[in-house]
């Protein structure tokens, strides 16, 4: 479903530079490599766990209507249809 406010690619941009600048170095740690992350890019708040559905729900109780960008913690990608993860540096 489409965010009022945003585009897709408004989400993803604004998602990714939250994640690489502020994010990242608190949450890609070895026990949450392969767990989930969802950001509201509006606020940065975010929430980790194992699946975008738990923590969307999480996020969105606690800011209704947020715009959300989720990662999967250590990969490029959320889930791979036809081919494979690719783990990040670290």
């Amino acid at each position: 479903m489409p965010h009022p406010l945003y585009s897709g690619a408004e989400i993803t941009r604004r998602g990714k530079d939250l994640y690489e600048n502020r994010i990242r170095s608190l949450v890609e740690t070895p026990e949450n490599i392969g767990r989930i992350v969802s950001i509201d890019i509006d606020t940065g708040a975010y929430v980790v766990g194992d699946d975008l559905v738990s923590t969307g729900d999480r996020l969105f109780a606690l800011h209704p209507g947020a715009a959300l960008y989720g990662a999967r913690i250590g990969y490029n990608a959320v889930y791979a249809v036809g081919g494979s993860l690719l783990r990040t540096d670290a």
